[in-house]
């Protein structure tokens, strides 16, 4: 198994070494946005999120996640911090970067980092992960693996993945979403991996990402709470909904 030695506090390194450009260490301890609309959502547009990801870079962003060929070609001509690329594919099961073929073509758009699912459902065609994580090696970039639960954050860095994200825990299988991030599952596989953990999913306050570093978190992704106005809007209309019916 693919576990620490050390245990060091930060997240740990990949245990082979590689870090091609220093893309990890630039984002230790930093913020990533994730900036992705919606297919039929008025942002749904490539340079609506390039122009996403310069107002984030603004801001203090140390990296961007974004979704989609022309999206991540957009953002790439435009910046050059650490780009996490995915493709997302379908509409059940395993959508993000399902196969080999997306992948390297997430690849071939500059992306630095490959973003895949890496749960234990069936991919299409009956591809296996190892496969995806060999082909982006092979074109040079860094593989990170989405995952919802320990087992298969732990099966990833077995495989070779750079990477772990707690991207889909709660986002798979039939039960309810948690309100907050999975802190739980990044303290414990941060505890147990010797590759950087990085904490995704449900992040919606400064508190609860400096909660996700002090559990062990490399890095932090934030998405809807910065980047999706449809969604803080319904925020702030539920919450005076809710006010005016206590009223």
């Amino acid at each position: 198994m693919n576990v620490r030695e050390d245990q060091p506090t930060s997240g740990g390194r990949p245990t082979s070494g590689a870090d091609p450009g220093g893309v990890l260490e630039r984002l230790r301890g930093r913020l990533v946005v994730s900036c992705q609309a919606y297919p039929g959502e008025p942002l749904r547009d490539p340079l609506i999120m390039r122009q996403m990801a310069l107002a984030v870079r603004e801001g203090g962003a140390a990296g961007i996640r974004a979704q989609g060929l022309d999206d991540l070609r957009a953002i790439r001509a435009v910046t050059d911090v650490p780009l996490i690329g995915l493709w997302k594919d379908g509409t059940s099961g395993v959508y993000i970067t399902p196969t080999e073929r997306h992948a390297l073509a997430v690849a071939a758009t500059g992306a630095d980092i490959v973003a895949v699912d890496a749960t234990f459902r069936p991919r299409p065609g009956g591809e296996t992960l190892e496969r995806t994580v060999t082909a982006v090696h092979r074109a040079g970039r860094l593989l990170m693996a989405d995952v919802s639960s320990y087992e298969e954050g732990v099966a990833a860095a077995d495989l070779g993945a750079d990477l772990v994200g707690t991207t889909l825990s709660g986002y798979t299988g039939s039960g309810p979403h948690p309100d907050g991030p999975d802190l739980a599952l990044v303290a414990r596989l941060s505890a147990d991996l010797s590759v950087p953990v990085v904490a995704e999913g449900r992040v919606h306050t400064p508190a609860q990402a400096r909660s996700a570093l002090a559990a062990g978190a490399f890095t932090v992704v934030v998405g809807t709470a910065i980047t999706h106005p449809t969604t803080l809007t319904r925020w702030f209309a539920e919450g005076l909904g809710a006010q005016r019916q206590l009223g």
